[in-house]
Order: C-alpha cells, then structure tokens, then sequence
C-alpha cells in the first residue's frame, strides 16, 4: 500500500507550547515538495503570522532519511518531456504546465519564508536538496546537524538551482557557492554553518528535545541548551584553491584551473562538473553571477521562474532525468551548448511577475 492510498495528510501540524510544528510527511520519498504541499505550508504560515499565541514556527521532516529530497522529479519530467519534445512548444505552453504553476506557488512561498515576521526555525537534518532548501535555507533559524547532506543538485539532471537557490549559493564568498551549484555536490552541517547557508548545530539524537525546548522555554534559550560548536568545514579548508579555480569566466576554463591544481579533490571536482549538462552549466554561471547584483530574492526568483520555464522547453531536463531517476543509466545524452540558446534562458516573459504575495 503507497503512502498516498493510505489518505495520509502530507504536511502535518502539532502544537508545542508557544511554537507550531510544520512536518513534511512523505517519508518514503524523502519528503519530496509537491504543489498540494507547498500551498498546505503557506496556508498555514499564514494564519500563524496572524496569532499572537504563536511565536515560532518549527520545519521538520518525517523518518529518518531527511527534511525534503526536492521536488516530485517523476512529475517534472512528465512535462518536460512533452515539451521539449515539441518543436512549436512556446514559453505560454510552458507555463501553462503542472510544473511551472507548482513552481509560482513554491517560489511565492520561498519569498514569504524570507520575510516571515515570526521565529522561523528550519530543522534541516539529513537530505536537504532543491526544494528542501528553498523551504530551510530562506528562513531566520537553520539549524543542521551531524546527519546533514545538503545540496543544490539540478545541474545533474539539466536544470538549474532554483527555489532562491541562485540567490543563496552567490553571496558565499571565496567561489564556495558556485562549487556547490555546479558540482552539485553534498555539504555537511559544518560546510553550510561556514558558508552562511545554516546558523546553528545540534547533535541529531538531541533533535526532539530541541524542538520540545522551543514550545517550552522559547528559541534562543532551546539554542542556548543545544546547539555546539559545528566541526570544521571539510570544504572551507580548500577554499583558497576552490576561489581561485571558480573565478575563471567560462565552465572550460572552471574545468581547466580545477586539473591544474593536481590534487584529488580538484580532479574530481572537474570530473564532477564536466559529467554534467553544458547548458545547464552555462546558464547556471550566469545565473548565479548575475543573482549576486540583485538587490532582493524576488527579484532573483523572477530570472529562475523564467529560466525553470525554459528548462522544460528544453531537451537536456527531460534527458537528465531520464537518465538518472527513470531509467537510472546515469548516462544522459546532452545537447550541444549553444550560447545563443543560453540567452534565450534569460529573456523577459511577455508579463509581468510578481513572487510577493
């Protein structure tokens, strides 16, 4: 019996002293955010923000894998591959999709958990990846621990971070954030406390006191108790190679300074990005230097929802997933880069968008 046909809320409540719990409640899928979700979470950080009986929101996942694995892929790339199999596909067609609705809705809710005027504590233990971060990563409270594996991984299946996640990886300093968007690779709770993305540790097996300890005696005393000192960053004691390297103007050149560093960590490090799609490469660098200028993550998530649209329109997010959740060959069949095709990534809608609700 699925987890579906059991009629099982997918997001849960409970109430705990002067704190709400939020709890993503698809276990068997990591948690993975879909657009029933995404609006439930709003809908109710809503009517909290509105109740003076509430003074902190607490986001947690159910089982034991992690927070949230991202969003539903399998559904993704339905769309996707009915539309960039299509020649006369069009932007409007695109956003007409399942996908690209879920994806308003999602990035709304990225921006109202940026400015949630309340306590916003994001529990992110074990899988955080893609959406998982767009619904931790934004808010006032994160906390990780040893389980931690967080990653922005969409560059792996022909897409590019979104969910604010351009937002977030440009303002690490020292080409950390980029590392992280074009390897796709997993950062510990002590990588994501060093590079800004987390504010606090907590061992994972004093988790559930913790989040009692927020109902009873409030936040910061909660984190006064539990929190610890976060271990060195694995990844920020490469930094001066990693600044270095990500610094260079084009992903061939990435590629190149990464090999010429000769250690192993490098070579892999080029090995990783150079597996990955080249556009989605290309529009991700882009994406994420200009994400750095942008004075809010509104304005940032309006050049994602444009580039997701043109993700599904075209054909390497329908091959990526393919190969990597649906046949599971981990042997995708990119397209050749085209420059004139990354523009067209970033070209305006024919509207206006707005992601302030």
């Amino acid at each position: 019996m699925s987890e579906q046909s059991v009629l099982v809320p997918s997001v849960l409540t409970e109430e705990n002293g002067s704190a709400r719990s939020l709890i993503l409640n698809r276990p068997k899928s990591i948690n993975a955010i879909d657009h029933e979700m995404a609006t439930e979470i709003a809908e109710r950080l809503d009517e909290w923000a509105g109740d003076d009986a509430v003074e902190a929101v607490v986001l947690y996942g159910a089982g034991e894998r992690g927070l949230c694995a991202g969003g539903d892929i399998v559904a993704i790339h339905r769309d996707a591959s009915a539309l960039s199999g299509n020649p006369d596909s069009t932007d409007l067609d695109a956003e007409n999709s399942p996908s690209a609705k879920f994806w308003f809705d999602e990035y709304r809710l990225n921006a109202a958990i940026s400015r949630y005027p309340k306590r916003y504590v994001a529990i992110m233990d074990g899988i955080v990846m893609g959406g998982g971060v767009g619904v931790s990563a934004h808010g006032n409270v994160r906390v990780v621990t040893d389980r931690t594996r967080l990653a922005m991984p969409e560059v792996g299946i022909g897409f590019v971070p979104d969910v604010g996640g351009t937002h977030l990886l440009s303002r690490v300093p020292d080409g950390l954030g980029l590392y992280a968007g074009l390897t796709a690779g997993h950062l510990r709770g002590a990588d994501a406390i060093a590079m800004g993305l987390a504010d606090h540790f907590v061992p994972s097996d004093s988790l559930p006191a913790f989040i009692e300890a927020i109902g009873a005696s409030g936040v910061d005393a909660a984190i006064a108790e539990f929190a610890t000192e976060a271990p060195e960053s694995e990844l920020a004691a490469q930094r001066e190679w990693i600044a270095e390297a990500f610094a260079a103007e084009t992903i061939p050149e990435i590629i190149d300074r990464c090999r010429a560093v000769g250690n192993e960590m490098a070579t892999k490090t080029a090995d990783a990005i150079a597996a990955k799609s080249p556009t989605a490469l290309a529009v991700t660098l882009r994406s994420l230097r200009e994400a750095a200028a942008d004075a809010t993550l509104e304005d940032t998530l309006v050049r994602e929802y444009r580039v997701s649209l043109r993700c599904l329109l075209h054909p390497d997010m329908a091959e990526g997933i393919r190969a990597q959740v649906i046949d599971k060959d981990r042997n995708p069949s990119w397209a050749e880069l085209s420059e004139a095709g990354v523009e067209k990534f970033f070209a305006p809608l024919p509207h206006d968008l707005t992601f302030i609700a």
